[in-house]
Protein backbone atom coordinates (compact mmCIF):
# COMPACT_ATOMS: atom_id res chain seq x y z
CA UNK A 1 0.00 0.00 0.00
CA UNK A 2 2.88 2.39 0.50
CA UNK A 3 2.97 2.90 -3.44
CA UNK A 4 -0.26 4.61 -3.10
CA UNK A 5 0.94 7.03 -0.41
CA UNK A 6 2.55 9.84 -1.45
CA UNK A 7 4.50 13.33 0.30
CA UNK A 8 3.08 16.20 -1.00
CA UNK A 9 4.54 19.30 0.59
CA UNK A 10 1.36 20.20 2.31
CA UNK A 11 1.63 15.90 3.98
CA UNK A 12 0.76 12.70 2.91
CA UNK A 13 -1.80 11.25 0.63
CA UNK A 14 -3.28 8.15 0.15
CA UNK A 15 -4.59 6.95 -3.50
CA UNK A 16 -6.28 3.91 -4.50
CA UNK A 17 -5.94 1.72 -7.63
CA UNK A 18 -8.14 1.57 -10.44
CA UNK A 19 -7.85 -0.23 -13.46
CA UNK A 20 -4.72 -1.00 -12.79
CA UNK A 21 -3.72 2.69 -12.65
CA UNK A 22 -2.62 4.26 -9.27
CA UNK A 23 -5.29 7.72 -9.14
CA UNK A 24 -5.48 10.41 -6.08
CA UNK A 25 -8.68 12.64 -6.41
CA UNK A 26 -9.58 15.53 -4.18
CA UNK A 27 -5.98 16.84 -3.31
CA UNK A 28 -6.13 20.40 -2.36
CA UNK A 29 -4.14 22.83 -4.66
CA UNK A 30 -5.40 25.93 -2.61
CA UNK A 31 -7.03 26.69 0.46
CA UNK A 32 -11.11 27.21 0.28
CA UNK A 33 -11.58 30.75 -1.45
CA UNK A 34 -14.35 31.96 0.75
CA UNK A 35 -15.09 34.54 2.95
CA UNK A 36 -12.16 36.87 3.23
CA UNK A 37 -10.56 34.91 0.61
CA UNK A 38 -12.89 34.89 -1.83
CA UNK A 39 -12.43 36.95 -4.97
CA UNK A 40 -9.02 36.54 -4.16
CA UNK A 41 -5.90 34.97 -6.07
CA UNK A 42 -5.32 31.55 -4.62
CA UNK A 43 -3.32 30.87 -1.69
CA UNK A 44 -1.53 27.46 -0.90
CA UNK A 45 -3.14 24.89 0.91
CA UNK A 46 -2.37 24.06 4.65
CA UNK A 47 0.08 21.57 5.51
CA UNK A 48 -1.33 18.62 7.33
CA UNK A 49 -0.69 15.87 9.69
CA UNK A 50 -0.70 11.80 9.10
CA UNK A 51 -1.93 10.63 5.94
CA UNK A 52 -4.88 12.33 3.96
CA UNK A 53 -7.39 9.88 2.30
CA UNK A 54 -7.57 11.24 -1.50
CA UNK A 55 -9.92 8.92 -2.97
CA UNK A 56 -13.14 11.11 -3.75
CA UNK A 57 -13.41 13.14 -6.13
CA UNK A 58 -14.20 16.62 -4.17
CA UNK A 59 -17.56 18.81 -5.11
CA UNK A 60 -17.65 20.81 -8.47
CA UNK A 61 -17.47 24.37 -8.00
CA UNK A 62 -20.96 26.41 -7.62
CA UNK A 63 -22.48 26.16 -11.03
CA UNK A 64 -26.14 25.54 -12.88
CA UNK A 65 -26.81 21.85 -12.43
CA UNK A 66 -29.41 21.51 -15.12
CA UNK A 67 -26.72 21.96 -17.99
CA UNK A 68 -23.83 20.68 -15.96
CA UNK A 69 -23.69 17.07 -17.57
CA UNK A 70 -20.95 15.19 -19.84
CA UNK A 71 -22.76 14.66 -23.49
CA UNK A 72 -22.70 10.68 -22.46
CA UNK A 73 -23.75 11.26 -18.71
CA UNK A 74 -21.85 8.57 -16.65
CA UNK A 75 -22.24 9.42 -13.45
CA UNK A 76 -21.69 13.07 -12.87
CA UNK A 77 -21.38 14.11 -9.47
CA UNK A 78 -24.28 16.52 -8.51
CA UNK A 79 -22.09 17.63 -5.58
CA UNK A 80 -21.37 21.47 -5.73
CA UNK A 81 -19.48 24.30 -3.44
CA UNK A 82 -17.70 27.43 -3.15
CA UNK A 83 -14.76 25.26 -1.48
CA UNK A 84 -14.13 23.51 -4.89
CA UNK A 85 -10.08 23.92 -5.70
CA UNK A 86 -9.07 20.36 -5.83
CA UNK A 87 -7.10 18.00 -8.25
CA UNK A 88 -7.00 14.80 -9.53
CA UNK A 89 -4.05 12.87 -10.69
CA UNK A 90 -3.38 8.99 -12.37
CA UNK A 91 -0.49 7.54 -12.63
CA UNK A 92 1.41 3.98 -13.54
CA UNK A 93 0.60 1.55 -11.10
CA UNK A 94 4.50 0.85 -10.40
CA UNK A 95 6.62 3.92 -9.87
CA UNK A 96 8.87 4.49 -13.24
CA UNK A 97 12.40 4.63 -13.23
CA UNK A 98 12.59 8.06 -14.67
CA UNK A 99 10.19 10.59 -14.79
CA UNK A 100 7.40 10.81 -17.28
CA UNK A 101 5.40 13.36 -19.32
CA UNK A 102 2.65 14.90 -17.66
CA UNK A 103 -0.09 16.07 -19.01
CA UNK A 104 -2.49 18.39 -17.43
CA UNK A 105 -6.47 18.86 -18.28
CA UNK A 106 -8.36 22.10 -17.73
CA UNK A 107 -11.80 21.46 -18.49
CA UNK A 108 -14.46 23.45 -20.70
CA UNK A 109 -18.25 24.60 -20.09
CA UNK A 110 -18.32 28.12 -21.05
CA UNK A 111 -16.16 29.32 -17.93
CA UNK A 112 -19.93 28.82 -15.76
CA UNK A 113 -20.09 24.70 -15.79
CA UNK A 114 -17.74 21.50 -15.69
CA UNK A 115 -15.30 20.22 -13.36
CA UNK A 116 -11.98 18.24 -13.92
CA UNK A 117 -14.10 15.17 -12.34
CA UNK A 118 -16.75 14.52 -15.41
CA UNK A 119 -16.27 11.02 -16.37
CA UNK A 120 -15.29 12.00 -19.81
CA UNK A 121 -12.02 12.68 -18.90
CA UNK A 122 -10.67 9.80 -16.86
CA UNK A 123 -7.00 9.84 -17.27
CA UNK A 124 -6.57 6.09 -17.40
CA UNK A 125 -6.23 5.45 -21.18
CA UNK A 126 -3.62 7.40 -20.82
CA UNK A 127 -1.83 6.37 -18.31
CA UNK A 128 -2.17 3.03 -19.91
CA UNK A 129 -1.38 3.35 -23.54
CA UNK A 130 1.00 6.69 -23.10
CA UNK A 131 2.94 5.82 -19.91
CA UNK A 132 2.12 9.58 -18.86
CA UNK A 133 1.24 11.14 -15.78
CA UNK A 134 -2.30 12.91 -16.33
CA UNK A 135 -3.73 15.72 -14.28
CA UNK A 136 -7.38 17.31 -13.82
CA UNK A 137 -8.45 19.97 -12.02
CA UNK A 138 -11.29 22.30 -10.72
CA UNK A 139 -11.52 26.13 -10.96
CA UNK A 140 -13.53 29.32 -9.71
CA UNK A 141 -16.68 29.54 -12.34
CA UNK A 142 -18.86 32.38 -12.99
CA UNK A 143 -18.99 35.26 -10.82
CA UNK A 144 -16.89 33.82 -8.36
CA UNK A 145 -14.28 33.25 -10.72
CA UNK A 146 -14.91 35.90 -13.46
CA UNK A 147 -15.84 39.28 -12.57
CA UNK A 148 -14.04 42.06 -12.94
CA UNK A 149 -13.25 43.38 -9.28
CA UNK A 150 -9.54 44.54 -9.10
CA UNK A 151 -10.08 47.69 -9.71
CA UNK A 152 -12.60 47.88 -6.74
CA UNK A 153 -10.04 46.99 -3.76
CA UNK A 154 -6.98 46.27 -2.80
CA UNK A 155 -6.67 42.62 -2.89
CA UNK A 156 -9.07 41.94 -5.18
CA UNK A 157 -8.90 39.83 -8.08
CA UNK A 158 -9.63 39.92 -11.76
CA UNK A 159 -9.84 36.62 -13.18
CA UNK A 160 -9.42 34.57 -10.42
CA UNK A 161 -10.47 31.67 -11.83
CA UNK A 162 -7.43 31.60 -14.50
CA UNK A 163 -5.41 32.55 -11.34
CA UNK A 164 -6.82 28.85 -9.82
CA UNK A 165 -5.62 27.48 -13.23
CA UNK A 166 -2.16 29.11 -12.86
CA UNK A 167 -2.21 27.70 -8.99
CA UNK A 168 -2.73 24.27 -9.88
CA UNK A 169 0.15 24.20 -12.11
CA UNK A 170 2.23 25.65 -9.48
CA UNK A 171 1.19 22.53 -7.60
CA UNK A 172 2.23 20.09 -10.54
CA UNK A 173 5.53 21.97 -10.69
CA UNK A 174 6.12 21.68 -6.97
CA UNK A 175 4.60 18.14 -6.60
CA UNK A 176 4.71 15.82 -9.24
CA UNK A 177 7.71 14.51 -8.90
CA UNK A 178 6.54 12.38 -6.25
CA UNK A 179 3.82 10.41 -8.28
CA UNK A 180 6.96 9.68 -10.96
CA UNK A 181 6.22 12.63 -13.38
CA UNK A 182 8.52 15.15 -14.61
CA UNK A 183 7.78 19.04 -14.30
CA UNK A 184 9.92 20.09 -17.26
CA UNK A 185 8.08 18.10 -19.45
CA UNK A 186 4.31 19.96 -18.74
CA UNK A 187 1.41 20.03 -21.31
CA UNK A 188 -1.53 21.64 -21.03
CA UNK A 189 -4.59 20.41 -22.81
CA UNK A 190 -7.96 21.67 -22.48
CA UNK A 191 -11.74 22.02 -24.39
CA UNK A 192 -13.32 24.84 -25.14
CA UNK A 193 -13.58 27.38 -22.50
CA UNK A 194 -10.65 25.16 -21.49
CA UNK A 195 -8.41 25.68 -24.37
CA UNK A 196 -9.66 29.77 -24.29
CA UNK A 197 -8.09 29.65 -20.53
CA UNK A 198 -5.07 28.14 -22.46
CA UNK A 199 -4.73 31.28 -24.50
CA UNK A 200 -4.90 33.37 -21.76
CA UNK A 201 -2.29 31.43 -19.81
CA UNK A 202 -0.02 31.63 -22.71
CA UNK A 203 -0.19 35.75 -22.48
CA UNK A 204 -0.19 35.70 -18.59
CA UNK A 205 3.44 36.79 -17.40
CA UNK A 206 2.37 34.78 -13.76
CA UNK A 207 2.24 31.68 -15.87
CA UNK A 208 5.39 31.75 -18.03
CA UNK A 209 7.48 28.02 -17.95
CA UNK A 210 4.45 26.41 -15.45
CA UNK A 211 4.14 24.28 -19.01
CA UNK A 212 6.04 23.50 -22.10
CA UNK A 213 3.43 22.74 -24.80
CA UNK A 214 -0.20 23.38 -25.38
CA UNK A 215 -3.06 21.25 -26.77
CA UNK A 216 -6.02 23.77 -27.84
CA UNK A 217 -9.39 21.56 -28.25
CA UNK A 218 -11.94 24.03 -29.83
CA UNK A 219 -11.32 27.15 -28.43
CA UNK A 220 -8.49 29.88 -29.05
CA UNK A 221 -8.40 34.15 -27.80
CA UNK A 222 -11.63 34.56 -26.07
CA UNK A 223 -11.90 38.05 -24.03
CA UNK A 224 -13.87 40.88 -22.28
CA UNK A 225 -12.54 44.55 -22.63
CA UNK A 226 -12.38 46.58 -19.32
CA UNK A 227 -15.49 48.48 -20.40
CA UNK A 228 -17.77 44.81 -20.80
CA UNK A 229 -16.69 43.40 -17.48
CA UNK A 230 -17.00 46.79 -15.51
CA UNK A 231 -20.93 46.75 -16.92
CA UNK A 232 -21.26 42.72 -16.17
CA UNK A 233 -19.58 44.20 -12.49
CA UNK A 234 -22.05 46.70 -12.38
CA UNK A 235 -25.23 44.71 -13.05
CA UNK A 236 -23.87 41.72 -10.63
CA UNK A 237 -23.89 43.98 -7.66
CA UNK A 238 -26.81 45.95 -8.17
CA UNK A 239 -28.35 42.39 -8.31
CA UNK A 240 -27.33 41.99 -4.90
CA UNK A 241 -28.26 45.49 -3.78
CA UNK A 242 -25.02 46.35 -3.02
CA UNK A 243 -22.75 49.96 -4.51
CA UNK A 244 -19.27 49.95 -5.32
CA UNK A 245 -18.46 51.22 -2.29
CA UNK A 246 -19.98 48.56 -0.48
CA UNK A 247 -17.71 45.94 -2.41
CA UNK A 248 -16.43 44.20 1.49
CA UNK A 249 -20.08 43.21 1.66
CA UNK A 250 -19.42 40.32 -0.71
CA UNK A 251 -17.15 38.48 1.99
CA UNK A 252 -20.76 38.21 4.22
CA UNK A 253 -22.73 36.46 1.66
CA UNK A 254 -22.79 33.08 0.95
CA UNK A 255 -21.06 31.81 -2.09
CA UNK A 256 -24.46 30.38 -3.54
CA UNK A 257 -25.93 34.02 -2.96
CA UNK A 258 -23.79 35.21 -5.72
CA UNK A 259 -23.90 32.50 -8.13
CA UNK A 260 -27.60 33.15 -7.48
CA UNK A 261 -27.43 36.62 -8.54
CA UNK A 262 -24.95 36.21 -11.61
CA UNK A 263 -27.69 33.58 -12.72
CA UNK A 264 -30.65 36.49 -12.81
CA UNK A 265 -28.29 38.55 -14.16
CA UNK A 266 -27.79 36.17 -17.13
CA UNK A 267 -31.62 36.44 -17.62
CA UNK A 268 -31.68 39.77 -17.85
CA UNK A 269 -29.16 40.42 -20.03
CA UNK A 270 -31.12 37.71 -21.93
CA UNK A 271 -30.66 34.71 -23.99
CA UNK A 272 -28.03 34.45 -26.36
CA UNK A 273 -24.65 32.79 -27.22
CA UNK A 274 -22.21 35.55 -25.65
CA UNK A 275 -20.39 34.24 -22.31
CA UNK A 276 -20.89 37.09 -19.89
CA UNK A 277 -18.17 35.86 -17.34
CA UNK A 278 -15.18 34.84 -19.19
CA UNK A 279 -11.53 36.85 -18.77
CA UNK A 280 -10.64 39.73 -19.23
CA UNK A 281 -7.52 42.21 -20.23
CA UNK A 282 -6.23 43.83 -16.98
CA UNK A 283 -3.05 45.00 -16.17
CA UNK A 284 -2.46 42.31 -13.38
CA UNK A 285 -3.27 39.61 -14.48
CA UNK A 286 -4.04 39.48 -18.17
CA UNK A 287 -2.24 42.74 -19.36
CA UNK A 288 -2.73 41.77 -23.07
CA UNK A 289 -5.22 40.36 -25.88
CA UNK A 290 -4.00 36.42 -26.27
CA UNK A 291 -4.08 37.06 -30.03
CA UNK A 292 -1.94 40.33 -29.78
CA UNK A 293 0.39 38.88 -27.17
CA UNK A 294 0.79 35.69 -28.73
CA UNK A 295 1.50 37.73 -32.35
CA UNK A 296 4.31 39.66 -30.90
CA UNK A 297 6.05 36.21 -29.74
CA UNK A 298 5.66 36.26 -26.11
CA UNK A 299 4.87 32.47 -26.44
CA UNK A 300 7.95 31.96 -29.07
CA UNK A 301 9.01 28.86 -27.67
CA UNK A 302 5.63 27.00 -27.28
CA UNK A 303 4.99 24.08 -29.50
CA UNK A 304 1.31 24.19 -30.48
CA UNK A 305 -1.22 21.67 -31.71
CA UNK A 306 -5.35 23.20 -32.08
CA UNK A 307 -8.23 22.56 -34.09
CA UNK A 308 -11.94 22.36 -33.84
CA UNK A 309 -14.80 20.24 -35.21
CA UNK A 310 -16.40 20.38 -38.03
CA UNK A 311 -19.71 21.54 -36.45
CA UNK A 312 -19.27 22.58 -33.70
CA UNK A 313 -22.49 24.96 -33.76
CA UNK A 314 -24.75 21.99 -34.27
CA UNK A 315 -24.30 21.60 -29.94
CA UNK A 316 -24.99 25.09 -29.37
CA UNK A 317 -28.71 25.07 -32.17
CA UNK A 318 -30.59 22.84 -31.79
CA UNK A 319 -33.63 21.89 -34.76
CA UNK A 320 -36.22 22.54 -32.07
CA UNK A 321 -34.87 25.85 -31.44
CA UNK A 322 -36.78 29.45 -32.68
CA UNK A 323 -34.57 31.27 -35.44
CA UNK A 324 -32.40 34.19 -33.96
CA UNK A 325 -33.03 37.57 -34.78
CA UNK A 326 -30.78 38.43 -38.16
CA UNK A 327 -29.65 41.51 -35.99
CA UNK A 328 -29.70 40.10 -32.09
CA UNK A 329 -27.10 37.19 -34.23
CA UNK A 330 -24.85 39.46 -36.08
CA UNK A 331 -24.67 41.78 -33.23
CA UNK A 332 -23.79 38.57 -30.58
CA UNK A 333 -21.34 37.33 -33.41
CA UNK A 334 -19.59 41.04 -33.60
CA UNK A 335 -19.25 40.80 -29.71
CA UNK A 336 -17.79 37.23 -29.72
CA UNK A 337 -15.11 37.70 -32.39
CA UNK A 338 -14.71 41.53 -33.02
CA UNK A 339 -15.46 41.48 -36.01
CA UNK A 340 -16.38 45.28 -36.65
CA UNK A 341 -18.77 44.52 -39.35
CA UNK A 342 -20.30 40.72 -39.52
CA UNK A 343 -23.68 41.59 -41.37
CA UNK A 344 -22.03 40.79 -45.08
CA UNK A 345 -20.31 37.46 -43.65
CA UNK A 346 -24.19 36.53 -41.93
CA UNK A 347 -25.63 37.15 -45.38
CA UNK A 348 -23.60 34.23 -47.23
CA UNK A 349 -25.38 31.75 -44.52
CA UNK A 350 -29.23 30.22 -44.78
CA UNK A 351 -31.25 31.76 -42.34
CA UNK A 352 -32.00 28.76 -40.60
CA UNK A 353 -30.78 26.82 -37.48
CA UNK A 354 -28.26 24.74 -39.24
CA UNK A 355 -27.16 28.47 -40.87
CA UNK A 356 -27.26 29.62 -37.26
CA UNK A 357 -24.78 26.58 -36.33
CA UNK A 358 -22.50 26.99 -39.72
CA UNK A 359 -21.73 30.55 -38.98
CA UNK A 360 -20.65 29.89 -34.95
CA UNK A 361 -18.65 26.82 -36.37
CA UNK A 362 -16.89 29.85 -38.75
CA UNK A 363 -16.62 32.41 -37.15
CA UNK A 364 -16.45 31.61 -33.86
CA UNK A 365 -14.26 28.30 -33.31
CA UNK A 366 -12.61 28.05 -36.53
CA UNK A 367 -11.55 31.45 -37.49
CA UNK A 368 -10.00 32.07 -34.05
CA UNK A 369 -8.15 28.73 -34.23
CA UNK A 370 -6.82 29.84 -37.67
CA UNK A 371 -6.30 33.20 -36.19
CA UNK A 372 -4.02 31.81 -33.01
CA UNK A 373 -2.54 29.06 -35.44
CA UNK A 374 -1.53 31.39 -38.11
CA UNK A 375 0.07 33.75 -35.58
CA UNK A 376 1.99 31.08 -33.55
CA UNK A 377 3.18 29.84 -36.24
CA UNK A 378 5.31 32.50 -36.91
CA UNK A 379 7.37 31.97 -33.44
CA UNK A 380 6.80 27.90 -32.68
CA UNK A 381 5.86 24.14 -34.38
CA UNK A 382 2.67 24.51 -34.92
CA UNK A 383 -0.17 21.56 -35.78
CA UNK A 384 -3.53 21.36 -36.84
CA UNK A 385 -6.34 19.77 -36.69
CA UNK A 386 -9.70 19.23 -37.69
CA UNK A 387 -12.39 16.49 -36.43
CA UNK A 388 -15.11 15.05 -38.61
CA UNK A 389 -16.58 12.22 -37.56
CA UNK A 390 -20.22 11.13 -36.69
CA UNK A 391 -22.72 8.81 -36.60
CA UNK A 392 -25.29 9.34 -38.97
CA UNK A 393 -28.69 9.71 -38.21
CA UNK A 394 -27.83 9.13 -34.47
CA UNK A 395 -29.21 11.70 -32.64
CA UNK A 396 -26.42 12.66 -30.44
CA UNK A 397 -23.44 11.69 -32.71
CA UNK A 398 -25.15 12.67 -35.75
CA UNK A 399 -22.96 15.71 -36.66
CA UNK A 400 -19.54 16.17 -35.66
CA UNK A 401 -20.56 18.92 -33.14
CA UNK A 402 -18.92 21.03 -30.01
CA UNK A 403 -16.92 18.39 -27.40
CA UNK A 404 -17.69 15.21 -29.39
CA UNK A 405 -13.59 14.56 -29.44
CA UNK A 406 -13.16 14.32 -25.81
CA UNK A 407 -14.18 11.14 -25.64
CA UNK A 408 -11.88 10.09 -28.63
CA UNK A 409 -9.05 12.06 -27.22
CA UNK A 410 -9.40 10.67 -23.53
CA UNK A 411 -10.63 6.86 -25.56
CA UNK A 412 -13.57 6.74 -23.01
CA UNK A 413 -15.62 6.06 -25.84
CA UNK A 414 -17.29 3.04 -23.33
CA UNK A 415 -19.71 6.33 -22.42
CA UNK A 416 -20.72 5.83 -25.90
CA UNK A 417 -23.04 2.73 -24.23
CA UNK A 418 -25.05 5.36 -22.40
CA UNK A 419 -26.80 6.64 -25.28
CA UNK A 420 -27.12 3.36 -26.44
CA UNK A 421 -24.29 2.79 -29.14
CA UNK A 422 -21.90 0.11 -29.71
CA UNK A 423 -18.25 1.19 -30.50
CA UNK A 424 -16.76 -0.51 -33.46
CA UNK A 425 -13.42 -1.12 -34.82
CA UNK A 426 -13.12 1.88 -37.10
CA UNK A 427 -14.29 4.05 -34.59
CA UNK A 428 -12.06 2.77 -31.38
CA UNK A 429 -9.00 2.58 -34.15
CA UNK A 430 -9.49 6.08 -34.88
CA UNK A 431 -9.52 7.00 -30.82
CA UNK A 432 -6.35 5.36 -30.73
CA UNK A 433 -4.55 7.10 -33.33
CA UNK A 434 -5.83 10.64 -31.85
CA UNK A 435 -4.77 9.27 -28.42
CA UNK A 436 -1.72 8.18 -29.66
CA UNK A 437 -0.79 11.87 -31.61
CA UNK A 438 -2.05 13.68 -28.37
CA UNK A 439 0.39 11.38 -26.24
CA UNK A 440 3.34 11.57 -28.82
CA UNK A 441 3.06 15.53 -28.66
CA UNK A 442 3.55 15.43 -25.00
CA UNK A 443 6.27 13.38 -25.30
CA UNK A 444 8.11 14.35 -28.07
CA UNK A 445 6.61 17.98 -28.61
CA UNK A 446 5.08 16.66 -32.17
CA UNK A 447 2.06 14.79 -32.79
CA UNK A 448 3.75 12.59 -35.38
CA UNK A 449 3.56 8.92 -35.12
CA UNK A 450 4.77 6.14 -37.15
CA UNK A 451 0.86 5.23 -37.89
CA UNK A 452 0.18 9.13 -38.47
CA UNK A 453 2.65 11.05 -40.06
CA UNK A 454 1.82 14.78 -39.06
CA UNK A 455 3.55 17.77 -40.81
CA UNK A 456 3.43 21.29 -39.12
CA UNK A 457 0.98 24.00 -40.33
CA UNK A 458 2.28 27.29 -41.68
CA UNK A 459 0.62 29.56 -43.88
CA UNK A 460 1.68 28.14 -47.23
CA UNK A 461 0.24 24.91 -47.10
CA UNK A 462 -1.86 25.29 -44.11
CA UNK A 463 -1.86 21.36 -43.39
CA UNK A 464 -4.49 19.91 -41.72
CA UNK A 465 -5.20 16.70 -39.85
CA UNK A 466 -8.80 15.19 -40.75
CA UNK A 467 -9.80 12.97 -37.85
CA UNK A 468 -12.35 10.80 -39.60
CA UNK A 469 -12.87 7.06 -40.27
CA UNK A 470 -10.29 7.79 -42.73
CA UNK A 471 -7.45 9.82 -41.33
CA UNK A 472 -5.31 12.14 -43.57
CA UNK A 473 -3.89 15.63 -44.32
CA UNK A 474 -5.78 18.05 -46.00
CA UNK A 475 -3.99 21.25 -47.51
CA UNK A 476 -6.16 24.66 -46.96
CA UNK A 477 -9.51 22.75 -46.23
CA UNK A 478 -12.57 25.11 -47.12
CA UNK A 479 -9.81 27.72 -48.41
CA UNK A 480 -12.72 29.98 -50.64
CA UNK A 481 -14.65 30.39 -46.87
CA UNK A 482 -11.30 30.98 -45.12
CA UNK A 483 -10.72 33.60 -47.59
CA UNK A 484 -14.25 34.93 -46.93
CA UNK A 485 -13.28 35.17 -43.32
CA UNK A 486 -10.18 37.29 -44.77
CA UNK A 487 -8.09 35.22 -43.17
Amino acid sequence: MSELVVQTNNGRIQGSLENDVRVWKGIPYAKPPVGPLRFRAPVPPDSWDGIKETTDFSPMCLQPLESTSSMLGGGVTKTVSEDSLYLNVWAPQDPPVELLPVMVWIHGGAFVTGSGSLPSYNGTSFVLRGNVIVVTFNYRLGPLGFLHLAPLGEGLSSNAGLLDQIAALQWVRDNIRAFGGDPDQVTVFGESAGSMSIAALLAMPAAKELFKQAIMESGASQIMTPEQAQLITAGLLKELDLTPDQIQQLEALSGEQIFEAGERLKKRIGPGINMIFQPVVEPNTLPHDPLQAIQTGWAKDVPILIGTNLEEGALFFRPDMPLVKEDDLVRTVELMTGIEDAAPIFKTYPYNIDGHAQIMTDLYFWRSALQFASAQSKHAPVWMYRFDWTLPGHPVLGKAMHALEIPFVFNTLALFQNIGVHVDDATQALSDRMQDAWISFARHGSPDTELLPWPAYDQATRATMIFNYDIGIALDPDAMKREMLQL
